[in-house]
């Protein structure tokens, strides 16, 4: 059976300076910055993982989620090995309240995306490829790894 793991990442927006809410992801083995998520729990909606992975890394209240589309990855890890697939499903909101909190997921500031995308060499592996699903111009990302175990090259097509 392919292993499928779903996961989502909330793009907050502040709707007074138009900055983005980052993370300096800290403790995963994907450090770096990035938007606020995380991985759907056994019974979980996309929707509830979104709100709950935002409250548990950010202390923030999210509401009024809006879907921006998704992004799914698929590769082999030897060239005999099944297929595994990796979803990210992508969010946006500039509805938020309670206080900004660091976490042990990591630290957090507010940038413009602007700025933000001059610190490329600092984001987590892959948020390049996450930054335009948010802007309306995609709904679906698709990624695959043409060689088994290598994941250095990668070709992607945005729909």
């Amino acid at each position: 059976m392919n292993k499928i793991t779903l996961t989502t990442m909330v793009m907050i927006q502040c709707p007074e300076s138009g900055q983005v809410l980052v993370q300096n992801r800290l403790r995963s083995s994907f450090k770096g910055l990035s938007f606020p998520g995380g991985h759907v729990e056994p019974g979980e909606s996309l929707h509830d993982c979104a709100v709950r992975e935002v409250a548990e890394e950010t202390g923030l209240a999210v509401r009024d989620l809006q879907f921006c589309g998704f992004k799914h990855e698929c590769w082999c890890e030897t060239p005999n090995s099944e297929e595994r697939r990796y979803f990210v499903f992508f969010y946006k909101t500039d509805d938020f309240s309670g206080t900004l909190m660091d976490t042990d997921e990591g630290q957090h500031f507010w940038s413009s995306l602007d700025e933000l995308l001059l610190r490329k060499a600092e984001f987590t592996p892959f948020f390049e490829d996450y930054i335009p699903m948010f802007d309306g111009a995609h709904s679906e990302a698709f990624c695959t790894y043409p060689k088994p175990g290598e994941y250095d090259t990668r070709e992607i097509t945005y729909f």
